[in-house]
């Protein structure tokens, strides 16, 4: 079956000052995959999420949504959620309606929303903090909440800047399994962009590499692993000596 493309960007370019931030990127994120982008602090990384969220103006190039050009569609109309380390919770609501923000802002029926929240809730081990507010909840508890969130939104395409960056080790691999286990079930698309190696391989489908505002991106895994720029094999010698 041919891959269908989500999200397309067309050789973008940002320039602040003399510094070239995106030097003519360009890539496709295709319908229910994560396209993982690897790259060190600085690379240009969340500058390309920005764009693609409509936060950050650019000075060429080209943003697509289902083939759609989104230049002149403000954020808010994208059907795009940006998330970030930073959960950014409701501190007013209970999880439930957290998670419940945009069905409410849909008008969904009650009983849907009710089913709906409880479903996703059951799926990340939170069914028991329903009626809590956000200063009751630890760091990975909260951004479970703001995931979730996310989730219910059916954006067409979710935007996630190293959302387990601020989270200890232990907290952040338990993420990385409920990530998969969700990327599962509900078959949405993302862009994913972390510093970690390990992380990448862990979530990612496909794989691109930026730097110095620069992307390259692999037809395959297997080509990702097999280029000794990436780190993958510093990381698999690692292991190996354990």
């Amino acid at each position: 079956m041919d891959r269908v493309p989500r999200s397309r960007v067309k050789e973008l370019a940002i320039a602040f000052g003399t510094v070239e931030v995106l030097r003519g990127v360009s890539l496709v994120v295709y319908s229910c995959e994560t396209l993982v982008v690897l790259g060190g602090s600085g690379c240009g990384k969340t500058t390309l999420l920005k764009v693609m969220a409509g936060l950050q103006p650019v000075d060429a190039g080209t943003v697509y949504l289902d083939e759609v050009e989104l230049q002149a569609i403000p954020p808010q109309q994208r059907r795009v959620v940006y998330l970030d380390q930073e959960a950014l919770l409701f501190e007013h609501l209970t999880v439930f309606e957290n998670v419940a923000f945009s069905l409410r802002l849909r008008r969904v029926p009650t009983d849907q929303v009710k089913e709906q929240v409880d479903e996703l809730l059951d799926a990340i081990g939170l069914s028991d903090h329903a009626a809590k507010r956000s200063w009751q909840l630890s760091g990975g508890q909260k951004q479970r909440i703001a995931f979730a969130r996310a989730i219910l939104a059916q954006p067409r395409v979710l935007l996630l800047d190293e959302p387990f960056g601020s989270l200890d080790a232990r907290t952040r691999a338990e993420m990385q399994q409920l990530y998969q286990r969700l990327a599962a079930r509900y078959r949405f698309t993302a862009l994913l962009v972390t510093h970690d190696v390990r992380e990448a391989l862990v979530l990612g489908d496909r794989f691109a590499v930026m730097s110095s505002g620069e992307l390259h991106c692999y037809e395959n895994r297997a080509a990702f692993v097999a280029d000794e720029t990436t780190g993958v094999q510093e990381e698999i010698a690692f292991w190996k000596q354990i």
